[in-house]
């Protein structure tokens, strides 16, 4: 398996201009999410946590989705253990998300987003200049698979610079 990984993310580093449908993460209610299966429609890929000062940003990327997702956006959420402690499971985050925020994006499973186990998208990501920081970093992906643009944690999800960018790739 390690000698797998190592090979994607060598190919990763290799091909900087793969685009974004390449990737597929594991499901939180099972099976697999694959970009590709979004092609022709943005996705914002945010790294959440549960136990973190962000996390009533779930708030607005909810409200996000349901404001354009009849327009063709997608939010992903990819709960992530590398910055705050997340919950235990991958059954106590889907729970903890659909009690305290009604939430009903797409989300994967707990993936790591930085370091020598980063998700093969992450890496990509990084490539395209543009790594988490912190939780709650958000990565704009146009409907071509390229990489648009990414904001940190302070960037709230409905702030200007965030629902403009996506509406320009809504066009």
């Amino acid at each position: 398996m390690i000698r797998i990984l190592t090979i994607l993310l060598g190919l990763v580093a290799a091909f900087p201009a793969l685009a974004a449908q390449s990737f597929s993460f594991d499901n939180i209610d099972g099976g697999t999410l694959s970009l590709d299966e979004w092609q022709g429609r943005p996705v914002l890929v945010v790294n959440t946590a549960s136990r973190c000062g962000f996390t009533p940003q779930y708030d607005g990327l909810q409200a996000l989705y349901d404001r354009y997702r009849d327009a063709g956006l997608i939010v992903l959420a990819v709960p992530s253990n590398d910055f705050r402690q997340e919950l235990g499971s991958d059954t106590e985050v889907k729970d903890f998300c659909e009690v305290n925020f009604d939430l009903d994006m797409p989300m994967t499973t707990i993936t790591h987003v930085v370091g020598a186990e980063a998700h093969p998208f992450y890496v990509w990501l990084a490539n395209q200049g543009f790594a988490p920081g912190w939780n709650f970093n958000k990565a704009l992906i146009a409907p071509d698979g390229s990489f648009v643009r990414g904001w940190g944690s302070a960037t709230r999800p409905l702030s200007n610079p965030v629902t403009a960018q996506i509406e320009a790739v809504l066009d």
